[in-house]
């Protein structure tokens, strides 16, 4: 690692915590993921781009995390910079086309929880998401959805940078479709989502959280506990990735300590010690059979980043 980076880094000061060699099992949700070369923290939107800066000037990769879900990282690590996205901010909800609202909120925000927080607010429109894992950031990379719902749905637009000047570009210039976006298809890769605008609806507290309580019911009735890193493969439009896993015999299925769900088919558990590999191989076990009985390939939804996915 260049002195001269570290240096910049750390002239950041104590607000942006730096590690060397940080292991990124320590950071996910599955538990899994070899060590980063070098690991900061950024609490604000100033330090987001003042650390994404110093690694485009110093020539290195970086990657932002958000809550470490839904992400698999490589046995071997990450190379280059880490960025743990704790920008949080919401700014207050402002009057918006006629009865709506719109509310700008940072990509480090928990999406599960800002949908929490408005719905207990009286803002309706999210509820949908109060289960998932992950940052707000993610949720529009992926166009995160659920239940029905999707980002796409209330999406006004987000601001993003490719340096230290942010722009803003449209939910219409984000061709968001079944998790995935122009992030994830490469058009944008090279943005970073800084804020998010929603469009939200004035709606009964009351009710509200009784929806969202009735979401989380039915969402621990499905669900398995334990370190995973959420749906495992895309759903396909004949029929959902649990039911063609479940097909092929693989309920519970385990390679290591790795753990095709016993409750849910599409999600796979650290059951100790996992390594990546492991969870790759159930993958493309998982694969491997769905394609040769039903002709059709399951397509990861998880992010593979990093090294060290095989043998």
């Amino acid at each position: 690692m260049d002195n001269e980076f570290l240096t910049e880094l750390r002239a950041l000061g104590a607000s942006v915590p730096v590690r060397l060699d940080e292991p990124m099992a320590r950071h996910t949700t599955f538990g899994i993921g070899g060590p980063v070369d070098c690991y900061a923290v950024a609490n604000t939107e100033e330090h987001l781009l003042a650390l994404t800066d110093i690694a485009r000037r110093h020539d290195l990769p970086f990657f932002v995390l958000g809550s470490g879900s839904n992400i698999l990282v490589g046995d071997d690590g990450i190379r280059g910079l880490v960025i743990e996205n704790h920008h949080t901010q919401c700014e207050e909800p402002l009057p918006h086309a006629g009865d709506g609202l719109r509310l700008r909120a940072a990509s480090g925000a928990s999406f599960a929880a800002l949908a929490r927080r408005l719905a207990q607010a009286g803002m309706a429109g999210l509820e949908w998401a109060c289960g998932i894992p992950g940052t707000l950031g993610g949720a529009v990379v992926y166009n995160a959805g659920a239940y029905g719902g999707c980002l796409a749905d209330l999406l006004l637009g987000v601001r993003v940078a490719n340096g230290v000047v942010p722009t803003e570009i449209a939910a219409s210039e984000l061709a968001l479709g079944y998790r995935g976006s122009a992030f994830t298809r490469g058009i944008l890769a090279c943005k970073l989502v800084l804020s998010a605008d929603l469009l939200l609806q004035r709606g009964d507290a009351a009710a509200l959280t009784q929806r969202i309580a009735e979401l989380d019911a039915r969402r621990l009735a499905a669900q398995p506990r334990g370190r995973n890193a959420g749906s495992i493969f895309k759903n396909t439009p004949e029929h959902p990735a649990w039911w063609l896993i479940d097909q092929v015999g693989l309920r519970g299925h385990r390679i290591g300590d790795a753990e095709i769900s016993a409750r849910h088919t599409n999600f796979f558990v650290n059951r100790g010690r996992a390594r990546a590999a492991e969870v790759v191989a159930l993958m493309d076990l998982a694969q491997q059979r769905v394609g040769e009985r039903f002709g059709i390939r399951l397509e990861p939804e998880v992010a593979l980043v990093g090294e060290g996915f095989g043998g």
